[in-house]
Formats: C-alpha cells, structure tokens, sequence
C-alpha cells in the first residue's frame, strides 16, 4: 500500500527517512527542558535524523493527586513557543478535552490524541477541525485494524493529516505487551506509524518514579522489532536525569544515551527500506 506523506514542518512523515519524536515526558523547568532540547538539536545535526519535540503541558491520567500533572495549558504553551522559536523544532503536545484544541494549536504543528481518549468522539473532532496534525495513540484496549475508527473521524471532519502511533496493549497484571503483527495492520492504513517505545515499557499500577516502574532492559530489543518491522518514526521520551523526572521516571532514556542508542536504529532503518524497496520491485 503506498503510505501518505504527511507534513510536519519540514519533516516528511511516511518517507523513507526515519524521523523521532522525542522530549521529556511532561513540561518541567525551563533548564531540564532547555538542556534536552539543546542536545536533541545536536543529535538531530549530527545524525540528520528529523525530530519532532514532544512535551506534555498537561498529564491528566497520574494515578494519583499527589503526582505532578504539569504546568497547564498557558504556562505550557508558553515554554513550547519558546523552544520552536530558539531550537526550530515543529512541536508535539497531547490534548485531554476539546476546548483546549484551539489555543493549543496556535502553537502546536502537531495535536496528539492520548491513548485512553482515542475513541472520544469530540475530542478527536475539535483537534482534527484545527487543520493541525494529528497523532492519534493506539488505545490499549482497542485492536489494531480497528483505529481507522478515530482516524476516519479526523478524515469525515475534513483532515486527513493522520499519524498513527502503536504503545502496547493491555495484557493483564498491568503489563503492556507490543504485539509486532500491530505495525502490520497500521501500515495497512496507509497512515504513517510510529513506534512509542519507551510507553511500552512502563509498568501501570507502579509509581513512575520507582525504579519498577519501568522495564528498560526491553528497550533496545523492542525498538529493532518495530523498526523491523517498518515503522517511519520513533517516539522516545529523553530527560537529562530520568531518576529525577517528575513523570516516567523509570521509562524514560537519559539523553545524554540518545545518539549512541539511534546509531543501530537508524542502520537498521536502512536495511529495512531496502527490502522493502526490494520486495514492492520484485
């Protein structure tokens, strides 16, 4: 199936170079966000890998009212401006009700749709009639094939600009579980697909912060799978000191880990294109 190039900034989506959406899990101090920001300019130079900042400005599903939730709406959207404007990164942020889709697309180049709210029918409209991008997270509890469901929303609302993003099921005890036949059924949509690898790691039902939290051991197998596999992009939250992040600390990968963990991805992307190349001309 031939994928649809969607634009976002300068970055192809769906073309056959791989692009990262990375940034700490949740808008924290301008340093912490500053210094990530800086290094992923950096890697971004030294890799030409195509970077999306990703920063939530609001968390709205923590566990509990004693978790840090983020700075909200206005401050948030202050400290994504800023870094579009020093760093020039097209900006990703996620969305929790409708009305807060429109200030937030005054900055945002792409409005996320978080996994639990995929299926919200008026969420999902209100960003899609933004014009905006819209990444639309794989619901836990949804099969695959079944998310041109919200996509089709964003679509019969008049915007087809649709990336798609796979982050494990639900299997139980709260384990998520990445299923690779999932990149199959997405890139069936035609949609571009990215893989959230470090969400796929967290452990739910466990404080962020505690070191069970999170099974990193599984992240660099589970990223040559779904770029194996054949996804266009990748989703990685980085923090300067994740032990110290007040959201996914266990899950997140220290930035200063980035570039060498890209390396190999980025190879393998390569080998994959070729075969998939290959196996279209054959």
């Amino acid at each position: 199936m031939k994928k649809k190039i969607v634009k976002v900034g300068e970055i192809a989506c769906g073309a056959p170079e791989l692009f990262l959406i990375s940034g700490p899990c949740v808008i924290e101090d301008e340093s912490t966000m500053m210094r990530t920001a800086e290094k992923l300019r950096q890697i971004s130079e030294r890799l030409q890998v195509p970077v999306i900042f990703k920063s939530s400005f609001m968390k709205d599903n923590r566990s509990s009212l004693e978790y840090y939730m983020g700075p909200g709406l206005e401050e948030g959207l202050k400290m994504l401006q800023k870094i579009k404007r020093e760093f020039g990164f097209p900006i990703l942020s996620d969305v929790h009700y409708p009305q807060q889709c429109a200030p937030a697309a005054e900055v945002l180049d792409v409005i996320q749709i978080p996994a639990y709210l995929c299926m919200q029918t008026t969420l999902v409209v209100a960003a899609a009639k933004t014009g905006k991008v819209i990444n639309i997270k794989h619901g836990q509890f949804l099969a695959p094939e079944n998310m041109m469901k919200p996509a089709q929303k964003c679509i019969d609302s008049g915007n087809d600009q649709i990336i798609l993003t796979e982050r494990g099921y639900t299997f139980g005890y709260n384990d998520l579980i990445v299923d690779p036949r999932s990149f199959y059924h997405l890139n069936q949509t035609g949609f571009p697909v990215v893989f959230d690898i470090t969400h796929s790691i967290r452990k739910y039902g466990i404080p962020s912060a505690d070191a069970r939290g999170g099974a990193r051991e599984f992240i660099p197998v589970l990223a040559r799978a779904g770029v194996a596999a054949g996804v266009d992009g990748v989703f990685i939250e980085t923090h300067p000191q994740p032990q110290k992040a007040l959201c996914d600390a266990a899950s997140q990968m220290c930035v200063d880990d980035l570039e060498e963990f890209l390396k190999p991805i980025l190879e393998l992307h390569a080998v994959e294109v070729k075969y998939r190349h290959h196996a279209v001309s054959v």
